[in-house]
């Protein structure tokens, strides 16, 4: 008969490697260091684990879990990263739901943990893959918009952002290495984007090439995700998992980039800015809301978002960035104008995730992906490629700038309203 503490080193392990699993779905999801360690000390608080402690980077996790003088230390390694906002909401109601009972005295069993998370694990994606594709094509045309574009140029990157998107989601979901399928499907979008104005022109249904808006067809490809969540590691004094997701988000861009470089060298075309449409201002104004929410919806989606959440990151995505541009519009510097709006959706999303019961950042990021200035990294790395240092160094600053104003804003906010960010401890 095994006697009584060999029993309970026993549970130990148990409720030790559900509490990483917890940690490991949260990450393989796309979420900030923060978020894995809270959710995985909560989760491990309701299984009876005295005290839970975790050191997480951009792909491994090492937890120690401690109940009496016994402890449990475990490492694991999550290879496959992306972003499933359906996951992250389902892991945050579980560890909301199992913390709520253990405050009435009744604790989790490692089988009951097992089950859900079996559950959550095995779900397929909300969206299948022309939906997704389309939600990319509905994002990158209202960011077209934004970026000046015409008519003709919003429709022709929906199509090439759309055929982008679904060679992006077909190989990673066969294992492809992230960041050549990320140069491919830059290469498609772009080409796609091309390839349909110049079928409008040999057709005579336009007069002109429009060439000039195939940037905005890659804009899918920013990696909103891995910039704001390092930026917050960051600001947590998380260095280690910080870098890596900017490391990572940097090499993304620039896959991205590179790509869009060699098109338009074969091509012969240049990501030069585009002259703003002349419209009446009133009419100006209500097309920004309109382009802002369905951006913001359309990257929301394609993060598989359910629609709820979708419809709320939206909302609050849609107020902050036509402030933005109205802020931009008055003269106020990019980078103000930005750190000002982010801290708008900060306080916002405060207010809207927990009336949907989902995590602060399944609002927050989608709300921001469309400040997040990838045409302008884009050209940086054109001009740079092309050995225009000058040119590069000015781009390179100007995205660098808002991408951090974007960043500050956010921890302001997260500083005003979530007392374990505004104190050290």
């Amino acid at each position: 008969m095994p006697t009584q503490p060999a029993d309970d080193e026993l549970e130990l392990v148990r409720q030790s490697g559900a509490a990483l699993r917890v940690g490991r779905l949260s990450l393989s999801a796309g979420t900030g260091s923060y978020r894995v360690k809270a959710s995985m000390a909560r989760v491990a608080r309701a299984l009876g684990i005295d005290r839970h402690e975790a050191h997480v980077t951009l792909t491994e996790i090492t937890t120690t879990s401690h109940r009496g003088r016994s402890f449990r230390t475990e490492v694991a390694e999550v290879r496959t990263i992306g972003i499933n906002a359906d996951r992250l909401s389902r892991l945050e109601v579980l560890a909301t739901r199992l913390e709520a009972d253990a405050e009435q005295g009744r604790l989790a069993t490692v089988d009951e943990v097992n089950a859900a998370l079996d559950d959550i694990a095995s779900r397929p994606p909300l969206y299948p893959a022309l939906l997704n594709a389309l939600w990319s094509a509905v994002a990158c045309a209202a960011f077209a918009f934004l970026n000046n574009a015409g008519p003709v140029e919003i429709v022709a990157v929906a199509f090439g952002a759309g055929l982008g998107q679904l060679v992006r989601r077909a190989m990673l979901h066969r294992g492809f290495n992230q960041f050549g399928v990320t140069m491919l499907a830059a290469a498609t979008a772009c080409v796609g984007y091309l390839a349909f104005v110049e079928a409008l022109f040999g057709l005579g249904a336009t007069e002109a090439h429009h060439q000039a808006g195939y940037v905005s067809a890659v804009l899918f490809l920013i990696p909103g995700f891995a910039l704001v969540t390092g930026a917050l590691d960051l600001a947590r004094l998380d260095f280690s998992a910080g870098t890596a997701r900017l490391v990572h988000a940097l090499m993304l861009l620039t896959s991205a980039a590179l790509a869009l470089w060699g098109v338009s060298e074969v091509v012969g075309l240049s990501p030069d800015p585009v002259a703003p449409m002349t419209l009446d201002p009133g009419v100006l104004l209500a097309l920004r809301f309109v382009a802002s929410f369905l951006g913001v919806l359309g990257f929301a989606l394609m993060f598989n978002s359910p629609w709820p959440m979708a419809l709320g990151a939206a909302t609050v995505g849609m107020v902050a960035n036509v402030l933005r541009l109205v802020m931009v519009d008055s003269a106020v510097v990019a980078q103000a104008s930005a750190a000002a709006a982010c801290l708008v959706v900060g306080l916002l999303a405060a207010v809207v995730a927990p009336r949907l019961h989902v995590p602060r950042i399944t609002i927050s990021v989608p709300a921001v992906v469309i400040m997040v200035p990838g045409v302008t990294a884009y050209r940086a790395v054109f001009h740079l490629s092309n050995g225009e240092t000058t040119d590069a160094l000015v781009y390179a600053v100007q995205a660098g700038l808002v991408v951090v104003s974007i960043s500050i804003g956010l921890a302001v906010a997260r500083m005003l309203t979530d007392r374990t960010w505004a104190y050290e401890r």
